[in-house]
């Protein structure tokens, strides 16, 4: 799979989940493991993070969730 298309899957699936579910970053390798490697994941969530589109959020655990609206 491509790393953008990735990237667009990891978000929009951290996006649903906003207000209903928070997602560690190992509840989103599960839910891709089909589609891409464990690396190719985290590669992904790396980028997201490092370029402001997601964030973590450290609530007694560390989740990804967007990011604040200014």
């Amino acid at each position: 799979m491509d790393i953008e298309e990735l990237k667009k899957k990891i978000y929009d699936a951290v996006a649903a989940s906003e207000g209903k579910k928070k997602l560690k970053a190992g509840d989103v390798q599960k839910q891709f493991a089909a589609e891409a490697s464990r690396d190719e994941i985290k590669k992904a969530i790396r980028e997201l993070v490092d370029s402001g589109t997601l964030t973590y959020a450290y609530l007694g655990g560390s989740y990804l969730v967007l990011p604040p609206k200014e």
